[in-house]
């Protein structure tokens, strides 16, 4: 069963703090929420103008925080860019964290990306190398502390196909999966679906984002990877294509939970959780007609 959340970087541009956010998720009738986290300190988000959570925060008082309200963490975003160098000297800390972090909350995955741009100066057989070193780094955290790595489609490398099965069947280990994102896959030139297909014995989590029709003109098969929907989901030129994913992840048995990735305005979230609702609604009929 697909289990609708939010994540609360929703509300990073309108510099609200993760206790607001939380509280926003809970007022909406939702149970799953995922977060970034900061490895180290951010003083914006000390002063509560964003939504992300320190790595040096105790969790147990935040697992007590989101019990109250009854909220789950469906996935923690450490997304430090992971392929190339500074993945080695930045990102493999920066994941091993938050997995130790996860693993405190309950929460079952940690998210992690590429980068907006290739690596200067390295072919991708070279990037792929680097890449298998840091990822093997993480996965003996994610196999002792029993959570599962995702890896997104946020940039060259993770919009590629080719490179990302490569990378699954290097490791052929159940702690490295696919978080599916419906946004940035569209933004890159794929049709979503089809990358979805391509990955689905993967997919452990997914974001949910549609694209507004200014962007998508401006900026697909440009760009890779985009933070979040200006219009609700289901208000832009990707709609479709999520009704679409939606329909076959229920076709094809898929459980789990998704998170909206849109900007956080109610007027926004009303109609992007509205929508989600109702489309999985139809999904479920659609995948029980005989």
């Amino acid at each position: 069963m697909i289990q609708i959340g939010l994540h609360t970087d929703n509300w990073r541009p309108l510099s609200t703090s993760f206790e607001a956010a939380c509280h926003k998720v809970a007022a909406f009738g939702l149970r799953h929420i995922e977060f970034c986290v900061i490895h180290g300190q951010y003083f914006v988000a000390a002063l509560g103008y964003d939504p992300a959570v320190s790595l040096e925060s105790n969790p147990r008082a935040l697992r007590r925080f989101l019990d109250e309200l009854g909220l789950r963490v469906s996935q923690i975003d450490g997304s430090y860019p992971m392929m190339g160098p500074n993945g080695s000297a930045f990102g493999v800390a920066y994941v091993q964290q938050s997995i130790r972090f996860a693993a405190e909350l309950g929460c079952p995955m940690v998210d992690t990306v590429d980068g907006a741009f290739e690596t200067p100066g390295l072919t991708r057989k070279e990037v792929f190398r680097v890449t298998c070193d840091n990822y093997r780094q993480c996965l003996s955290w994610a196999e002792d502390y029993k959570v599962i790595v995702n890896v997104e489609p946020h940039g060259p490398y993770t919009n590629d196909i080719g490179f990302m099965q490569k990378l699954f069947q290097h490791f052929e280990s159940e702690w490295l999966r696919c978080n599916f994102d419906t946004g940035n896959t569209f933004i890159a030139g794929h049709d979503p679906l089809a990358y979805l297909q391509a990955m689905r014995p993967f997919v452990t989590h997914c974001h949910i984002k549609d694209v507004s029709a200014d962007l998508a003109a401006a900026a697909r098969g440009e760009e890779t990877g985009i933070g979040s929907s200006i219009v609700p989901v289901g208000g832009g030129v990707n709609a479709d294509n999520i009704r679409r994913c939606l329909e076959y992840l229920h076709a094809t048995g898929w459980d789990g939970a998704v998170s909206i990735e849109c900007h956080g305005s109610d007027e926004n979230t009303r109609a992007s959780v509205e929508w989600m609702k109702k489309t999985l609604s139809a999904a479920r009929r659609k995948a029980a007609r005989p």
